[in-house]
């Protein structure tokens, strides 16, 4: 339903009445998304002078105010700012213990990862790895993350025979290692540093999207395909 022509809690409050709600309760629950997801501020606000992000929170408002058994949501957080993002993720995580079964699609594999119960990867139309996010981190099972920030401008050094895979996206080069290979990580990126070709590093445990972008491969600035 196109929200420009109405003002947030009344574009709420009608799409809840049009899915069944009566009208007390529906007018209960927007009021607490409203709160929920820290739009009160827009709250009397006509759809039209909305910015995209505050729309898309709108809309899952919309969506989520009287849900159905399935809820099906397209990238829910584009534009959303980062701190209404996190609100957004516990709602989406408070449908789930509501006894929804909500279906996300996303490409923010971190955020997903702390709110999904099972997810899938997909690329290139087909399914390629599927399970809950401990099942496939585990799959990287003794794999440590080294992030190392280049200065602009560097190209991606020689990497040493012990990085088991990399990719690059921007100035962050990201190289997964073993875990006996740790002291010797910390040595490599603190010896780039020395030589002016990075500024800092982190080290830690590998995440869901390390995960992601093994299976899938990344496609760098340059076209060219790493991992």
């Amino acid at each position: 339903m196109p929200i420009d022509s109405f003002r947030v809690h009344e574009a709420i409050e009608l799409t809840g009445r049009i899915r069944g709600g009566d009208g007390p309760t529906v007018r209960r629950q927007a009021e607490e998304l409203i709160e929920a997801l820290d739009i009160v501020q827009w709250r009397k606000t006509m759809g039209q002078q909305l910015s995209g992000g505050v729309k898309r929170l709108v809309g899952f408002a919309m969506v989520t105010v009287w849900p159905g058994r399935v809820v099906i949501l397209d990238e829910p957080t584009n534009d959303v700012d980062p701190l209404r993002r996190r609100l957004l993720w516990d709602q989406v995580r408070a449908l789930g213990e509501r006894g929804c079964a909500v279906f996300l699609v996303t490409h923010n594999v971190m955020e997903a990862e702390r709110s999904v119960d099972r997810l899938a990867v997909i690329a290139g139309g087909r399914l390629i790895a599927e399970g809950t996010p401990s099942s496939l981190n585990a799959q990287d099972g003794g794999h440590l993350r080294l992030q190392v920030m280049l200065v602009p401008g560097a190209d991606t050094p020689e990497l040493p025979g012990w990085v088991r895979h990399h990719t690059r996206v921007g100035h962050n080069l990201i190289a997964g290692i073993g875990r006996v290979d740790g002291p010797r990580g910390i040595g490599w990126a603190e010896a780039l540093i020395g030589q002016g070709v990075a500024e800092e590093y982190a080290l830690g445990a590998t995440t869901l999207e390390d995960v992601y972008i093994r299976l899938t491969g990344h496609v760098s600035a340059d076209g060219h395909q790493e991992g």
